[in-house]
């Protein structure tokens, strides 16, 4: 029951097979079992949720199927990461410097709680968001539910994993660097960063890199979710952003196909199991030299010193050791630096602008190497906060950040370690509509994974 779909959830609660009491009850149980194995959650709402599914059952009885004609996400679970603001539980944001209690919820979340959704509980995110793996100072590292040795990814490590390990539908994560797409790849899940703008982040992020977005086990679900969303908030000025819709239908696209340095070569035979299948869709395929430079210097100086601007010297004692390394570094970055970074951003967006030009969409895999090991922030050769690489192991995530681009990872394989691989769409700002429907194209024609192993599925 926990592993539907929002579209089985709905037929069966439609035919009276279930209730959304026990969808509910089912996911908290499966949370109860799994989850301290497996450290997804940090907090979960079990009288909330409960009290909500027993509200969604009364308004299904009264209203029968008119009850999803403003709610279309009735009776879905959804987990939220724990940098977005929940009005019924704390958001610490994965430090120990916050524990925010506000009266709203943000927008996201109030949304979905109008759609119908359920909000089971608070995910586990690194300190701010900060490291592309789940290790903090407030809760057990997330481990990655095909490999409980491995790290599940960051900084969405949390909400990824409760989907991968059914206990959720649906996920929200948050995404200043790959950290949506990057443990989607690790979990073998799909995760859905939205153009910058189209959903409301509040409050919003001084960097301008951060996007919020679903994670979920099928494209229908993340779009579903993205649908409910979406849309301006006056506490996100950046959401009124009016990116030109791309009225493009997803048939004969051209894909350019990209490889990052440092891809791993089984990482590269999995991911290029897609080649065949936009063949058989009747797309075209080319690959192409990378079309710009590496930007990660300028995301490292707009990061720390975004950072460093909300972070005390007073603070210092409770911040984790390899941000506080980080915003160290920030402090020293000028504003002249900050602007050259923000002129690296434009050029690479004006850059892309040529390739948009020629192509549909890019494709590559979401990240070139496996998961690393659960208690690292990074693997080895970037693992030194210090030395300002610790997101650098992940080149093919970060720069659709600062250009504001769509992007989806999709799960595409397994390695022979069992671990999975993850393949990236990008469209052009304003394509998200494109993207969605490649996506679910391609997805039909992948082969699913495999059930997890089976400590995945046991406390």
């Amino acid at each position: 029951m926990t592993f539907l779909s929002i579209a089985e959830t709905r037929r069966l609660l439609l035919d009276h097979q279930s209730t959304v009491r026990d969808e509910v009850a089912a996911t908290l149980r499966a949370i109860g079992d799994t989850d301290p194995g497996l450290g997804a959650y940090l907090r979960v709402a079990s009288d909330e949720a409960l009290r909500a599914a027993e509200a969604n059952d009364l308004l299904i009885r009264v209203a029968g199927a008119d009850a999803w004609r403003d709610r279309p996400l009735l009776g879905v679970t959804v987990a939220v990461k724990d940098l977005i603001q929940t009005a019924d539980l704390p958001t610490t944001r994965g430090s120990r410097l916050a524990n925010d209690r506000p009266d709203v919820d943000a927008p996201v979340v109030a949304r979905l709680r109008a759609a119908g959704a359920v909000v089971v509980g608070k995910t586990t995110t690194s300190e701010y968001g900060w490291s592309a793996s789940t290790v903090s100072r407030v809760a057990p590292p997330t481990r990655n539910p095909w490999d409980r040795s491995r790290t599940a990814g960051g900084s969405s490590g949390g909400s990824a994993a409760a989907v991968a390990a059914g206990l959720c539908t649906v996920a929200l994560g948050t995404d200043g660097a790959g950290s949506i797409r990057i443990p989607a790849a690790f979990c073998g899940v799909v995760g859905y960063k939205p153009s910058f703008g189209r959903v409301p982040y509040v409050p919003p992020c001084a960097d301008r890199l951060s996007h919020l977005g679903p994670i979920g086990r099928t494209v229908a679900d993340v779009a579903a979710v993205a649908d409910v969303i979406a849309g301006f908030d006056v506490g996100d000025p950046d959401s009124g952003v009016a990116w030109p819709e791309v009225e493009r239908q997803p048939s004969r696209l051209r894909v350019g196909w990209l490889e990052f340095p440092g891809t791993a070569d089984e990482v590269r035979s999995v991911s290029e199991r897609l080649h065949p299948v936009l063949g058989e869709l009747g797309h075209r395929l080319e690959r192409l030299d990378l079309p710009f430079d590496d930007p990660y210097p300028a995301l490292v100086d707009t990061l720390a010193a975004a950072d460093a601007a909300g972070t005390s010297a007073a603070d210092e004692e409770l911040c984790d050791p390899g941000r506080l390394a980080i915003v160290r570094y920030g402090r020293t970055v000028t504003g002249a630096a900050v602007s050259r970074a923000e002129e690296t951003r434009l050029r690479l967006r004006a850059g892309l602008g040529a390739v948009w030009g020629r192509y549909d969409l890019l494709a590559m895999a979401t990240v070139p190497i496996e998961p690393f090991d659960v208690d690292a922030i990074a693997p080895a050769w970037a693992a030194d906060p210090a030395e300002l690489r610790w997101l650098a192991w992940s080149p093919a995530t970060y720069p659709f950040n600062m250009t504001g681009q769509p992007a989806i990872s999709l799960p595409v394989g397994l390695t022979s370690a069992g671990l999975p691989v993850g393949v990236q769409l990008v469209g052009p700002v304003g394509g998200d509509r494109l993207l969605l429907a490649a996506a679910a194209q391609i997805e039909a024609l992948l082969s699913p994974l495999p059930a997890l192993p089976e400590p995945a599925t046991k406390g």
